[in-house]
């Protein structure tokens, strides 16, 4: 055990050291954020502040819930930054072609074609931005194109576009209008405008745009081969060491009869009941915002002829969805937790029950809080001042205000005391459970602390800098940490039931961190390749991000495992859907996180793909497949120690969990993954500003595509209802068979 927590202490140390390192060339390298735009005969166009000014306006209004800047946000409006381009360059084009030929640029030759977007690539790639000054100099050509650009985006945000799902008055004053542009303009300038002494834009050439020049770089290229090698080299590596491992491990004998049988319940294991009533609540109406915003995709600015928008415009219902998400996976994580405590420890804090009930009402008040706040800013109730602090801050997974962000931050410190106390005990025991403990407590402290790095940025921060510490939260907190716990978790409860060794299930879940984590940490910066960062991050990301498929390719072995313990003896089978959650989650985990998150994650592949439905392809497998099931999987055990004297009827959590698991794999291979690889093809041969545009989304094949999540969604929603009505039957008495 001291070399795995040598190893373990290592692989933290010197991926954060890289991690931060990283960050730091990020810092020095991101695009600049310039004072003013000027024309080369003197008019100001972008004046002092109007981009950070911009960048909130977008922000209040839902950010990356209503489109997408440099690839992240969401799917149905268009990237603003290739949108953005894209129109510009058409404009300019344009112009030129009628002065020069007297026509149109698409009715030009090949030749006279050619001629044009040489000039425009040498005029839109120049770098004139003046270090000292903080001024940029553009020809007044682009001037022109900019206001162009603005009476279209005037129209779009003031009266509402169906195609796009933004309704009507989602900005309608034009001076905040003309910042809106600016920050846009700026996004698009750092997409297309090459680095100082350096032939790439400060996106690393991203988005694909060919108007402009805009096409992979070299190391884009060399650095997805080298993923590849990596990913086949862990593999081989990983499945030697399986393969050494496969003499039969020392178990323990079966117990006759269930060892938490006899348990009973503590007051505090009690108070947490009601954060599963809540996360039940909270699945229903995720789900049911799910359906609705899935259908903004088809009908965007209604939900079958009903004026929804009027009310709950996309840009509300996807933040909730998303939020919502977040929110109860979070409670049945952190309610697991407080419920798995004491069976640790076999002990009870005093006062234990009173931090259970305080930290339940933070999380409601969080929950309540944060969505009404969301549903004023984006309805224009708060400025854009008071929007951040108290409404929407515009970044997904982190849409919540800074005030609702600092509360729930105090809820996680509160749940971290309430956990170490009870955990304290245990960890001053001496044997093998003491390591397993001690891993726990890791784990906690690590997901109360590393949600600090959403508290990094301000109201006016660089969108590089923010990028790249949101993914700190959505990809080490989400995907780390919690992972970590959850090995843990799982690993104590086949060790508290007597179906396997404490020292091997330390050992076991140990070994299981480090080798995610190793990965992990520093594969955070596959988020970052076109996000205003260099070259250092696309390097490190592409590498590290193909290590972390490594340990998902063979989750199967321990799935199999799991399902060889339920089945030792009968009295196991009371935790047969507990176990079976935890299945799907290894199974989830090598599909949506493994399979299709590496199809996205090489540079070559994002390049192409950031954006496209592959990206809530690999996000609702993953998400909801591990991460979400792993809630449902915790829930279920904590039920099932809870009232141990009582039988369950299980049709509904068998109806429940296939139609789950299977309206989800409908849903990924029905429409978003066949929508995906042709919005991809869009990109590659036209464009990413195509693949992404009501042009090619509104066809009469990718309607029918769009149209065709709804088995999967139906499918996947009436398994969730069985799953909240059977949760609800263990209050009412209906979910338990008859003595």
């Amino acid at each position: 055990m001291r070399r795995l927590w040598l190893l373990f202490t290592a692989v933290m140390f010197f991926s954060f050291l890289i991690l931060g390192w990283i960050g730091t060339r990020i810092y020095q390298e991101m695009p600049p954020l310039f004072d003013k735009v000027v024309t080369t005969d003197g008019v100001t166009l972008i004046d002092s502040g109007d981009v950070s000014a911009g960048q909130n306006v977008w922000q209040s209004m839902g950010g990356m819930e209503v489109g997408s800047i440099w690839g992240h946000g969401s799917y149905v409006a268009p990237d603003w930054t290739a949108d953005w381009l894209h129109r510009e360059a058409i404009f300019i084009l344009d112009h030129w072609a009628s002065r020069d030929f007297g026509t149109l640029f698409e009715e030009l030759s090949n030749e006279q074609q050619a001629q044009l977007q040489a000039r425009l690539t040498d005029l839109l790639r120049t770098n004139t931005f003046d270090i000292e000054s903080g001024v940029v100099i553009i020809d007044p050509i682009r001037a022109e194109a900019f206001e162009s650009n603005l009476a279209h985006y005037s129209d779009v945000f003031s009266n509402g576009n169906a195609h796009y799902a933004i309704h009507p008055g989602a900005v309608s004053d034009p001076e905040r209008l003309r910042k809106l542009s600016a920050f846009f303009f700026w996004t698009s300038w750092a997409a297309s405008t090459n680095r100082i002494d350096e032939p790439v834009s400060y996106t690393n050439n991203w988005p694909h745009e060919p108007l402009v020049g805009n096409l992979p770089t070299g190391d884009n290229i060399v650095w997805t081969g080298v993923s590849i090698i990596v990913l086949l080299a862990g593999i081989a590596a990983m499945a030697w060491w399986y393969a050494s491992r496969r003499e039969e491990e020392d178990q323990p004998p079966v117990p006759e009869s269930d060892p938490l049988s006899l348990w009973e319940a503590t007051p505090s294991q009690h108070a947490t009941i009601k954060y599963f009533w809540v996360v039940a609540a909270l699945i229903l109406v995720q789900m049911l915002l799910g359906v609705i915003t899935a259908h903004y995709g088809v009908e965007g600015d209604g939900f079958y002829g009903f004026p929804l928008s009027e009310w709950l415009p996309y840009s509300v219902t996807r933040t909730w969805h998303v939020q919502m998400g977040l929110f109860w996976i979070a409670t049945a994580w952190l309610a697991a937790g407080l419920f798995i405590g004491p069976l640790v420890s076999e002990y009870e804090p005093k006062g234990q029950r009173l931090g259970v009930n305080v930290l339940f009402g933070a999380l409601l008040l969080v929950v309540v809080g944060s969505l009404t706040g969301e549903w004023l800013s984006i309805h224009n109730k708060l400025t854009d001042a008071v929007s951040f602090y108290l409404g929407h801050q515009g970044y997904e997974y982190v849409d919540l205000g800074r005030v609702w962000q600092i509360a729930l931050m105090a809820g996680l410190l509160l749940w971290l005391f309430l956990m170490i106390r009870v955990l304290l005990p245990a960890m001053k025991k001496t044997g093998e459970q003491r390591q397993l403990v001690i891993l726990l407590a890791v784990a906690t402290g690590a997901i109360a602390m590393f949600y600090g790095a959403g508290l990094t940025w301000g109201r006016h921060s660089h969108l590089s800098m923010v990028e790249y510490w949101r993914w700190w939260v959505v990809h080490l907190w989400v995907e780390g940490f919690f992972e970590v716990f959850a090995t843990t978790v799982i690993a104590f409860t086949f060790m508290r039931l007597n179906l396997i060794r404490p020292g091997l299930a330390a050992s076991a879940a140990l070994l299981s961190a480090t080798i995610f984590l190793a990965g992990g940490i520093i594969g955070t910066c596959h988020h970052l390749y076109f996000s205003g960062t260099p070259t250092v991050a696309l390097v490190w990301g592409s590498v590290f991000s193909a290590l972390e498929v490594v340990p998902l390719v063979l989750v199967g072995f321990d799935a199999t495992e799991d399902l060889r313990r339920s089945r030792k003896s009968k009295w196991v089978q009371r935790y047969k859907w507990p176990i079976y959650f935890f299945v799907a989650v290894a199974f989830w985990n090598m599909v949506g996180a493994g399979l299709f998150g590496f199809m996205i994650n090489p540079p070559i592949a994002l390049y192409y793909m950031q954006g496209l439905n592959t990206t809530p392809l690999h996000g609702h497998a993953a998400l909801f497949g591990v991460y979400g099931m792993l809630g449902i999987g915790l829930m279920l055990l904590c039920l099932r120690v809870l009232i141990p004297d009582r039988e369950w009827k299980d049709g509904l959590l068998k109806f429940s969990f296939w139609n789950l698991n299977g309206g989800l794999m409908a849903m990924c291979i029905l429409s978003l993954l066949p929508v995906g690889l042709l919005q991809t093809q869009a990109s590659v041969e036209h464009g990413y500003w195509y693949a992404r545009s009501a042009e090619f989304m509104q066809t009469d094949l990718m309607q029918t595509l769009k149209w065709m999540r709804v088995p999967g969604d139906t499918i996947f929603f009436i398994g969730a209802v069985a799953l909240v009505i059977f949760v609800a039957g263990l209050k009412t008495g209906h979910s338990f068979q008859k003595s």
